[in-house]
């Protein structure tokens, strides 16, 4: 899993939250960053520690077509030839 480094309030990381996307606390322990599954909500109104989001890629462009040339086949209609 890769994160954002931008720490996040829980409520602005819960925003961005997505089917494919997921939120989490983000802790520090003697052992250094240690991510928690984001469901750290307390009856105070939030989670007091800050929240990272999942690492998000701009997709990479769609390749561009290839224009499709008719060819003529040497086969009646209804017939397939391999090439």
């Amino acid at each position: 899993m890769t994160a954002d480094a931008e720490e996040l309030t829980a409520g602005a990381a819960a925003e961005l939250r997505g089917p494919n996307r997921l939120d989490w606390c983000l802790r520090t322990t003697k052992g250094g960053p240690d991510l928690r599954w984001a469901d750290c909500n307390r009856r105070d109104g939030g989670c007091p520690h800050p929240h990272v989001i999942d690492h998000q890629c701009a997709a990479a462009a769609a390749p561009v077509p290839r224009p499709r040339t008719s060819r003529t086949s040497s086969v009646p209609e209804g017939q397939l030839t391999l090439d």
